[in-house]
């Protein structure tokens, strides 16, 4: 424990939000890089038993846990082997992560000459006429690397992305994080190869990982009554779906979830369909960022909690 606590405190005073990961048990799964609070807590079912939920009155996720604080930092380590977890979007870097392949992966006919994620990088900074940046580097308990680089100050926020360079490399950005050197994942350690500070995210590299232009939110048609009830259900909607695209980085998520329950609640009242509640707000979800799938899943799970508390228009007359 005084090792990682010491590494988790260097972390923090380079800048680097850190946040616990499981304690490692040594067993085969990769269980030690899982944020080391109740798996049941998540942004679609918390039930607030977890202490800073239930302080916040909402689901607090681990990119929000995540502290440069050292009183917080060793109230935390001082009582478990935490592993530590570097939150990349607050920290203000992106992490390429460069993977060795696992038992019986084979490369794709592309990369037949590429024994691992180092190879694939070296030849896609190559294709561009750059080399790997000499920067911050991390080895991975299977023997895989992370370089860290300074996320750009101007420009798109980058996200994650997975096998966008090519096979075997990832890369964490907002919405990420990283096991940080000092912490072990199934009895093998993290572990410092290169310690300088990071380097900026080359530009060319950020052109590659920049996102796709997110869709203008073009307000969905949904037919509603022309008297009293259809104006509350029009402010309704409206007030929830600027609740949605009002929501911050990492945020987001839960307020898509916090909206389907409450158009969701007016949808098992029968004011509205649940087809109407996807309808509006899934152009505002992909307009902020969300991916289809986290979207369609986060709905659905936001009609589901909605229905246990069905509401009437006839009975709720309460100002839109």
């Amino acid at each position: 424990m005084p090792d990682l606590l010491a590494a988790a405190l260097a972390y923090a005073e380079r800048g680097w939000h850190v946040f616990p990961l499981r304690p490692d048990t040594r067993t085969a799964d990769d269980s030690a890089k899982r944020p080391a609070f109740p798996s049941r807590c998540t942004a679609d079912r918390c039930d607030l038993t977890d202490p800073r939920c239930r302080a916040a009155g909402r689901h607090v996720g681990w990119e929000e846990r995540a502290t440069t604080d050292p009183t917080r930092i060793r109230r935390a380590w001082s009582t478990r082997p935490y592993g530590i977890g570097i939150a990349c979007g607050p920290s203000g870097l992106v992490v390429v992560d460069l993977d060795v392949p696992k038992p019986g992966q084979t490369p794709p006919a592309d990369h037949d000459l590429c024994g691992n994620g180092v190879d694939v990088f070296a030849t896609v900074c190559h294709q561009h006429g750059h080399r790997i940046e000499t920067t911050y580097t991390v080895t991975t308990g299977r023997g895989g690397t992370h370089l860290y680089y300074r996320h750009p100050s101007t420009g798109p926020t980058l996200r994650n992305t997975a096998g966008a360079l090519g096979w075997l490399v990832d890369t964490r950005a907002h919405g990420g994080y990283v096991v940080a050197a000092g912490s072990t994942v199934a009895g093998r350690p993290y572990t410092v190869a290169l310690d300088v500070d990071p380097a900026p995210l080359p530009d060319w590299l950020t052109a590659l990982l920049a996102p796709a232009p997110r869709p203008a939110h073009r307000p969905a048609a949904v037919a509603l009554p022309a008297d009293r009830h259809g104006r509350y259900l029009a402010a309704a909607i409206r007030r929830q779906v600027d609740h949605l695209t009002g929501a911050g980085e990492g945020q987001r998520n839960h307020a898509l979830f916090t909206s389907a329950v409450a158009l969701g609640q007016l949808a098992a009242g029968g004011a509205l369909t649940d087809d109407d509640v996807t309808a509006v707000l899934e152009p505002a979800a992909l307009s902020i960022g969300l991916r289809p799938g986290e979207i369609t899943r986060t709905i659905a799970s936001g009609l589901r909690v909605g229905a246990r508390n069905p509401r009437t228009l006839a009975t709720d007359r309460r100002a839109a």
